[in-house]
């Protein structure tokens, strides 16, 4: 008997594919072997592993970010993971609570100190991820966990980006990082998706260590303190209109009410 397995160029596999030995979620999404049976294992592994060999590092920058910038020294966030279920991002703080006469906040760019800016370049801000990863919010490799209010402007085959756990890194943080436009990043998840081995993560492990530490390239974009919201650039790119905009905007929102 002769098996097929018919795999789209978007990483999908075609309704008429049956193969032994895959699994196929409601959007037939390929899941090999590593995929199914060991990624979260290697996970496991490697969160284990960061917190017993850098567990003095986590230390010492919780206790600077208190020094230098005060409590607390966690920053949560609402991001979408695996089939877009919403969970809380933890990451060291970078950036102070001030606020104006009215009471909201100042700009990112006045909030970012000096130090909160070193821990973005050398992406120590992220160290706490681990336990996201370890609660299997996340990934070790996988697309970046974007913003609630920036998933909803993507497309339908943009979003399919969360059909698997984000990840602390991916393709498209060493192939450009936020240096690259909003549509070649998304572009590079969905790459990624397509066929995730353990090989192809291990060079991208190593691919990270190397442009974080070694070259040391940040996360911002140019002449910005944080990365512009695809919303904002779909915006300025006018490939959305100020009404799309503001209703994307407010679906957002809702989204991240309805879970705190």
């Amino acid at each position: 008997m002769l098996l097929v397995l018919v795999i789209r160029e978007d990483g999908m596999i075609s309704k008429d594919t049956m193969m032994r030995g895959y699994r196929y979620d409601k959007r037939q999404k390929y899941s090999g072997f590593y995929e199914r049976y060991i990624k979260r294992i290697f996970d496991i592994g490697c969160s284990l592993a960061a917190l017993i060999c850098f567990g003095w590092l986590y230390i010492v920058i919780g206790v600077l970010v208190k020094i230098k910038i005060g409590s607390p020294i966690f920053f949560f966030q609402e991001r979408p993971g695996r089939n877009e279920k919403i969970f809380k991002l933890c990451k060291f703080r970078t950036m102070t609570n001030e606020r104006d006469k009215n009471g909201e906040l100042l700009p990112d760019e006045r909030r970012l100190t000096e130090f909160g800016r070193w821990l973005r370049k050398t992406s120590l801000d992220e160290l706490p991820e681990v336990f996201n990863i370890l609660k299997g919010d996340m990934s070790v490799v996988g697309p970046r966990p974007q913003l609630v209010r920036d998933m909803v402007f993507m497309t339908e085959k943009q979003r399919r980006r969360h059909l698997v756990r984000p990840g602390l890194s991916g393709l498209a943080q060493v192939n450009g990082r936020n240096s690259i436009g909003w549509e070649e990043r998304l572009a590079w998840d969905l790459r990624y998706i397509q066929r995730i081995t353990f090989v192809g993560d291990i060079k991208i492990i190593l691919q990270t260590i190397v442009k974080a530490f070694v070259k040391q390239e940040g996360i911002t974009e140019e002449n910005m303190a944080t990365s512009m919201d695809y919303g904002d650039w779909l915006l300025r790119q006018g490939k959305v209109t100020e009404k799309e905009y503001r209703e994307k905007q407010a679906e957002g929102n809702r989204l991240i009410a309805g879970v705190r």
